[in-house]
């Protein structure tokens, strides 16, 4: 998969609220699919659809040394998000600046 259409595909998985929420969940911690059920209140086959599109996007991986599959959080995948913000980051900066002038001016 070319860079520009993998960029396009990790937008369209972190758009959905509920994976954002289990992004959230296993930036704290290492969690089974019973634990991510418990705490975003969705049904087993809800987050295992989840977990599923995050895994494909490489998001999430799995520990199968376990007795139970533990999800780990990959944040590497974010970093395009990351790279395509910088620009967007230099204009508010930007903004946010003239703004901080013109009021310093009106004082």
């Amino acid at each position: 998969m070319d860079k520009e259409k993998y960029t396009t595909n990790l937008f369209d998985v972190i758009a959905e609220k509920n994976r954002r929420k289990m992004i959230d969940l296993l930036r704290v911690r290492p969690m089974s699919v019973g634990e991510l059920v418990e705490l975003t209140q969705l049904s087993q086959p809800g987050v295992s659809k989840h977990l599923r599109k995050l895994k494909e996007i490489g998001l999430v991986f799995i520990d199968k040394d376990s007795q139970k599959h533990i999800y780990h959080l990959n944040a590497k995948p974010l970093a395009e998000i990351d790279n395509w913000l910088k620009p967007y980051r230099k204009y508010w900066s930007n903004k946010l600046d003239s703004l901080e002038q013109l009021l310093d001016e009106e004082e």
